[in-house]
């Protein structure tokens, strides 16, 4: 029974995670519209109805991008710090 009480923890916590994670996609979705209308030019409707599928090109384009380490780093500490920010802003 704790087993799965901790894996129900678990999951409502990925379910909320994931959850804001499209909400800010899509605000910068909204900001970036508002943003080119303001400006005269055109926004980001180019994937999609509308640039509905904007964000989720958006967040591909970045998971393939290649990591570049520079070679007089701490490689550890240079992997870890956007997981460690990305935690302490999550807690805050």
């Amino acid at each position: 029974m704790f087993i799965i009480s901790k894996l129900l923890i678990i999951i409502q916590s990925l379910i909320l995670i994931v959850t804001i994670l499209i909400g800010v996609a899509y605000f910068t979705l909204v900001e970036r519209k508002l943003l080119s209308s303001i400006q005269r030019r055109k926004g980001p409707d180019v994937v999609g109805y509308l640039g509905i599928l904007q964000p989720l090109a958006d967040g591909l384009k970045l998971f393939t991008k290649e990591t570049i380490i520079p070679s007089n780093s701490d490689k550890t500490l240079f992997l870890f710090a956007p997981l460690i920010t990305f935690t302490l802003s999550l807690m805050l």
